[in-house]
């Protein structure tokens, strides 16, 4: 009885383990991202070289979140007042699925809006 218990026991931690990592990675789900657009190594200084990142609040931290390839090729040097992301940070909205890589999180874009400057 006590082993039948045991067994009970165990497949239902697996259970709720299996249910609580599926809730947290689905993956290929289209994101909106809102925050400061700007450059990790000119603004943030995060990096040897220029990237395009959207700097999002959540839970009370900043999440700085890289474009990938293409989106970073596309956005950096976008002219926004005769300027570019590098040098003059904006803020906007980003659409696109986002994923991790070791520490970093990526997210591959889809479309970039920005705030409108008053």
């Amino acid at each position: 009885m006590r082993l039948v218990g045991m067994t009970l026991l165990g497949l239902a931690l697996v259970f709720t383990l299996l249910a609580n990592v599926e809730a947290q990675g689905e993956k290929g789900k289209e994101v909106k991202l809102t925050g400061k657009i700007t450059c990790a190594k000119c603004d943030l200084g995060l990096t040897k070289g220029c990237a395009t990142v959207v700097v999002v609040k959540k839970d009370g931290k900043e999440v700085v979140y890289y474009f990938d390839k293409k989106g970073h090729k596309k956005y950096h040097k976008m002219d926004v007042d005769g300027k570019d992301i590098c040098t003059t940070p904006l803020d906007g909205t980003v659409t696109g699925v986002t994923s991790k890589d070791g520490d970093k999180m990526i997210v591959t874009v889809k479309s970039v809006k920005f705030k409108d400057k008053k």
